[in-house]
């Protein structure tokens, strides 16, 4: 909702657990990358969790993005699907309980089967489709929303958009844009294209996430066009195309032209258009979302929770 002045109800997301967590505790990337911490160090992941929360975010999405029962079992590990997904709630809901902030939602992860940015990579549709209501299953009951994030293609937006819908609880749905093409997804289907693929399903908000944000500066007044509720979250890579199925994320360089203030500067431009939900993806830390906290209060936007926008 916007006033006459401008001024909206925003709610700010976390930031990108992944890559922040192989920072702080110095581990060497595997291909169970986000899902390793879980194995290694819940304890980092919790204060992580903890983190976001202090620097502004209102909603924290659980760190379960590698932990699918696809992506285990392909490591050899799929038996840790229960106590990963169980560690991993725990971890946002200690990390919200310590933080002693009511209106923090926690967002339940379902994320591309495949690993990201890999529309090619395909199973039958009632395959994955299997696959994604495990992992609604075992979340339901513990968050407050689902987040189907960086969908790289509409098939694969439909299939995870589908499960969570079924789950009974609101539903977010964030396409992966293509850095070079920000009109289509990395499948290269128009973003209105994916969008149709959708409509039937009660989404609540649609939004793009883990592009770099100059796509989003391009993308997000198509976006807004489509109607609803509408949201942006970047990535600070210089570019995706090194990254192969399987491999980790070793290979990816961060930019260091996208501090707190830089990437600030993006996503005000996607709130002036229109945007309702703004936070960070991989290699964005809790320092942009406080920051980022700070110039939309500054702007005379209000922080709101999820559903308070």
């Amino acid at each position: 909702m916007t006033s006459a002045k401008g001024a909206a109800r925003i709610t700010l997301t976390d930031g990108g657990m992944g890559q922040e967590l192989l920072h702080r505790t110095g581990a060497t990337p595997t291909p169970l990358w986000s899902a390793q911490a879980l194995i290694d160090h819940p304890d980092v992941v919790r204060g992580l969790h903890l983190d976001f929360i202090t620097a502004g975010a209102r909603v924290i999405t659980l760190n379960t993005y590698a932990a699918t029962p696809e992506r285990l079992a392909r490591e050899g590990v799929g038996e840790m699907f229960d106590t990963l997904q169980d560690r991993a709630m725990d971890a946002a809901e200690t990390a919200r309980d310590e933080a002693g902030v009511s209106d923090v939602a926690i967002a339940g992860c379902l994320p591309p089967l495949f690993g990201s940015y890999a529309p090619a990579l395909t199973i039958p549709f009632d395959e994955a489709l299997g696959y994604y209501r495990q992992v609604v299953a075992k979340e339901t009951d513990r968050v407050d929303l689902f987040l189907c994030e960086t969908m790289a293609s509409a098939e694969e937006a439909l299939c995870a958009a589908t499960a969570a819908c079924e789950s009974g609880k609101p539903v977010w749905l964030s396409w992966t844009l293509d850095d070079k093409n920000p009109a289509t997804l990395r499948s290269g289907e128009a973003l209105g294209e994916a969008a149709g693929k959708i409509a039937h399903l009660p989404v609540a908000a649609r939004l793009v996430n883990c592009s770099v944000p100059e796509a989003f500066d391009a993308s997000i007044a198509d976006l807004v066009s489509l109607g609803g509720r509408v949201g942006a979250y970047a990535n600070g890579f210089h570019s995706i195309d090194l990254l192969k199925h399987g491999g980790t994320v070793d290979v990816l360089d961060h930019r260091h032209d996208l501090g707190p203030e830089e990437y600030a500067n993006h996503a005000m431009r996607w709130v002036e258009a229109g945007a309702t939900i703004v936070g960070g993806c991989c290699e964005i830390g809790p320092a942009h979302i406080a920051h980022l906290k700070h110039r939309l209060e500054a702007a005379g936007h209000v922080i709101a929770g999820a559903f308070d926008a």
